[in-house]
C-alpha cells in the first residue's frame, strides 16, 4: 500500500436467505444506491462486496460514506468493509494506455513481415514478468 492510496470504508448489510442454496448471503451496500451482490458464506459475501465497490470505482466516482451502520433486521448482519481503491485499480483496470518503446530495427522489420501485434506481445511479456 502506498501512502497516497485511496482507501474507502462502507457499511454493508448481509442477509441470510436459506432458500438460495448456491449463494444464500445477500449483500446490500446502502451508500452505493443500494448496490447488491451475493456470497456463498459470510466471508465470501464480504469479499464480493469489496469487489463490487472496487468495480464501481472503475466506472464512476465513489460517494463519501458517513460510516453509519444501518439498523439490522432478522437474519441480517451489518459490518464495515474497507477497499483500497488505488490497489484495486492497479490490479483490475483494463483501460488501454499508449506506451512508446524502443526496439532494434531488425526486430521491428521481422515483426512487420510476420504480422506481429507488438502491443499484444508486450502485454503478454509483462503478464509473464509479473506472473499474472
Amino acid at each position: 500500500m502506498k501512502t497516497t492510496d485511496q482507501i474507502v470504508v462502507y457499511p454493508i448489510i448481509i442477509k441470510y436467505e436459506p432458500d438460495d442454496t448456491d449463494c444464500p448471503y445477500l449483500v446490500t451496500i446502502p451508500d452505493l444506491d443500494n448496490g447488491m451482490t451475493q456470497g456463498k458464506s459470510i466471508a465470501d459475501a464480504i469479499a464480493m462486496a469489496e469487489d463490487y465497490i472496487g468495480t464501481t470505482s472503475l466506472e464512476e466516482s465513489l460517494p463519501t460514506s458517513n460510516y453509519a451502520l444501518p439498523q439490522t433486521k432478522k437474519n441480517e448482519t451489518v459490518t464495515l468493509v474497507r477497499v483500497n481503491v488505488s490497489e484495486y485499480k492497479r490490479k483490475h483496470d483494463n483501460k488501454v494506455v499508449k506506451k512508446t518503446i524502443t526496439i532494434p530495427n531488425y526486430l521491428n522489420e521481422l515483426g512487420k513481415e510476420n504480422g506481429i501485434n507488438f502491443s499484444e506481445v508486450m502485454t503478454n511479456a509483462l503478464r509473464d514478468k509479473f506472473s499474472i
